[in-house]
């Protein structure tokens, strides 16, 4: 049987992105409890979402009093990306049961995709290579619990006095900046950041929504205008 074998190695392989996402799954943590979360709240979050990005939106929006229903709508837009993931893999999980493509899409976020992908296009013809997915998907899942955990621990020791706000930016920026490689995604972080700073004063923080509209309009505008023709 292929499974374990699969399983363990897809695991292997994930364990280096660890180093990476556990301190952010530990800067979230913190940052959750400093704005107001309770522990289960805050590590709830980490198990149901599963989604880095929007859980520090989500952490910045209800810090700030925003409305549930907005801070929903941004980390929609946030996670639309995952739609494309999705799309992406689609022909190597076509014939899995329901069962197995709702547990690989719970797993399905940036690092689970970019190890897996290649793993599917190199192996698609080998079978049972959803448990190589599947085993990359949990090792992250518990990296970020784990990081989480220990935010959350922390942040409850910090006294109530020091802000943490800025902290938030600098995990944007680290997050952002290694995606950059490409005019398409230079002008997406563009348009986003400017759009942000311009609508910085619209009520109920609608300002980052249109940000990331704007972010996802100037991508998708300049992926095809400078498309190189097939």
């Amino acid at each position: 049987m292929q499974r374990k074998p699969l399983f363990l190695q897809g695991a292997r392989d994930t364990l280096p992105i660890l180093i990476g996402v556990a301190p952010f799954g530990m800067i979230y943590g913190v940052l959750a409890v400093k704005a107001g979360l309770s522990v289960a709240a805050a590590q709830g979050m980490s198990v149901i979402l599963f989604a880095g990005s929007a859980q520090f939106m989500l952490v910045q929006l209800l810090g700030a009093g925003t409305p549930w229903f907005v801070a929903v709508a941004s980390a929609f837009i946030i996670n639309l990306r995952h739609a494309l993931y999705s799309a992406s893999i689609a022909p190597y999980t076509q014939r899995l049961s329901p069962l197995w493509k709702g547990l690989l899409a719970y797993v399905l976020v940036d690092e689970v995709y970019a190890v897996t992908i290649t793993n599917f296009e190199r192996n698609a013809a080998r079978p049972a290579q959803h448990w190589y997915m599947l085993g990359s998907g949990l090792a992250l899942w518990t990296g970020w619990q784990l990081g989480t955990a220990l935010g959350i621990f922390l942040g409850a020791q910090i006294p109530e006095g020091l802000s943490l706000d800025f902290t938030l930016a600098v995990t944007f920026i680290a997050l952002l900046v290694p995606t950059l490689k490409d005019r398409p995604m230079l002008l997406a972080a563009l348009a986003a950041g400017i759009t942000a700073v311009a609508a910085n004063g619209l009520p109920y923080k609608s300002g980052l929504m249109l940000a990331a509209l704007a972010g996802i309009l100037a991508g998708l505008w300049s992926d095809r205008a400078w498309q190189k023709p097939g």
